[in-house]
Parts: structure tokens; sequence; C-alpha cells
């Protein structure tokens, strides 16, 4: 069970890592976080695990742990691929979409939209993603569901990391959009718009921000 303070751990340096104020490739010391927190290495060490299956953060065998260093042309791959997955998928969901398919995404998005208003930053980034991999199990397809989970999480950090309030909201608005579309059984539409939705996702990652530090005690202030 987590406790308290392994919470407060990965919360804290998920702050620092989406705010900017830790580096990508910053080595995560265990006895210095230990310190700063108060706390034992045993929490840091928990924590970390966790931040590493949030693709926060990389562990390596004998050197440690690291901010996880995003790629722009990964990441650009990554949604070429989604794209190539995801019109399809569309259509097919359009075409077998039932009432409770339908209302199964509509709270999915409310969710999104209720984590935006509410700026929880890790939590919208979390739902924007699954709304597409909720879409792939809807369909029955459990490989593509695999699939996009996994595509969705190497772009993870790219978007918590680089994707505005503003920007998230208007994924949010076009999430809405789509699934107004597969109500009204419009294929053409539905799978234009998820063509526009990932294009707008990648064009509105702001990558020129001003380089965060490498000083945990500093950026962890």
């Amino acid at each position: 069970m987590e406790s308290s303070s392994t919470r407060q751990i990965v919360e804290s340096l998920t702050r620092a890592i989406v705010e900017h104020r830790l580096h990508p490739g910053t080595k995560l010391a265990e006895q210095k976080l230990a310190d700063h927190f108060g706390v034992s290495r045993t929490l840091v060490r928990q924590a970390l695990f966790q931040l590493a299956r949030n693709r926060l953060i990389r562990l390596e065998p004998a050197r440690g742990a690291f901010v996880a260093t995003p790629s722009v042309d990964e990441a650009r791959q990554v949604f070429e691929v989604r794209r190539m997955l995801e019109l399809e998928m569309v259509r097919t969901f359009v075409r077998q979409a039932t009432p409770a398919k339908i209302k199964a995404l509509r709270a999915h998005v409310a969710e999104e939209k209720k984590a935006v208003a509410n700026n929880d930053v890790p939590g919208r980034n979390e739902l924007l993603g699954d709304f597409h991999v909720r879409m792939a199990e809807l369909t029955g397809n459990q490989v593509l569901a695999e699939l996009l989970e996994e595509l969705t999480s190497r772009c993870a950090l790219i978007t918590l990391v680089y994707q505005s309030k503003s920007a998230a909201e208007h994924s949010n608005e076009e999430h809405v959009e789509l699934v107004k579309a597969v109500a009204a059984r419009d294929e053409d539409l539905a799978v234009r718009l998820m063509d526009e939705h990932l294009s707008n996702v990648m064009a509105n990652l702001t990558f020129d921000r001003k380089p965060p530090t490498s000083d945990i005690a500093v950026a962890l202030a």
C-alpha cells in the first residue's frame, strides 16, 4: 500500500518535472532525496519505481534513476504510427458503436474536462491519452488496445512536459467533438476529426522552454 510519504515524493518530483525545474537526464540520487524529504531510502525507492512506471524517469542497473529524456523525433514518429492505427480504428468504432459504448466515451471525456479544470496536470495527461486506449478497448480488439497503450505511454512524458493547459483544454474539446461525430454515425467526419486532433496535439507541443536546473535542491525548493 502506498504511504503518504511515497505519494508526496511522487507528487513533488512530478511537479518539478512538469514545471521544468528538473532537467531531463538529471540523476535522482536516493540519498539526496531521502535527506530532502526526511524519509528512508526505501520510501524514496518506492516513489522512484512508481515514477518509472509512469515513464517520468528511467531506472538504469548499477547507475540509478534519471529524469526521462523526451525525444522530439521519437514523439513525431510515435504520432505518425498512432495516426496510421487510429484513423482505421475510428472507422471500425463508428461502424460498431452502440449507445453503451458512446456513453462510456462521454463519461471519459467528462473526467478529462474535470481534470483540466482542476489543473490536475498528471491526471489530465493520463486521461487524454487513455481516451484513445479506451476507444480501442471498446472495439473489442485487445491487441490494438495494448499497442496504443504502449504508444501513448511512450509520448506521455512529451505531452506531460510540453503540453500547456490551453492545449490540453483544446484536446478535451476535440475529444468531445469526435464523440459527437461517432454518435451521429458520421464516419468520414470522425476520421477527419481524429486526424486533425493527432496533428494538433503534436503541433501544440512547445519545445522552446528555458533549460531547467539539474540541482535537485533548487528544483524542489
